[in-house]
């Protein structure tokens, strides 16, 4: 192979669990549950009111998949009825410095992909 051929499917595989990892966590879902459970032990009802738009199953789903990725903490409290809190671990909030940052660019540039993409669409579909 000539060096100026990239090995493409060695690239893939160093990518793949890459890949995966930014899956689970860049999900519009996933990133609102992060930033929800960073101001401390928040419940199922909390994060169901304050990320719009979530349905009790995906808000479920997405719990048990950011706790199967170690990225939540979900404690049953022996109580009548029962309380469920989850909290962000170490990972997690290491993670949520990365996020606000990512959230900060689109909330600076938002306006500018909208615009960039209105030009492209009037461009690409006349």
């Amino acid at each position: 192979m000539s060096q100026s051929h990239i090995d493409v499917s060695a690239l893939a595989s160093e990518a793949c669990p890459v890949s995966e990892v930014l899956d689970h966590i860049s999900g519009k879902w996933s990133i609102g549950i992060l930033v929800a459970a960073a101001q401390g032990p928040v419940r199922f009802t909390e994060l169901e009111r304050s990320i719009k738009g979530i349905s009790r199953r995906v808000l479920t789903l997405k719990l048990r998949s950011l706790e199967r990725d170690g990225l939540l903490v979900r404690t049953v409290h022996p109580v009548v009825p029962p309380k469920v809190e989850y909290t962000l671990t170490e990972m997690a909030r290491e993670l949520r410095k990365s996020l606000l940052e990512l959230t900060d660019w689109a909330k600076q540039y938002g306006d500018s992909v909208a615009a960039a993409q209105t030009a492209y669409d009037r461009e690409h579909n006349s």
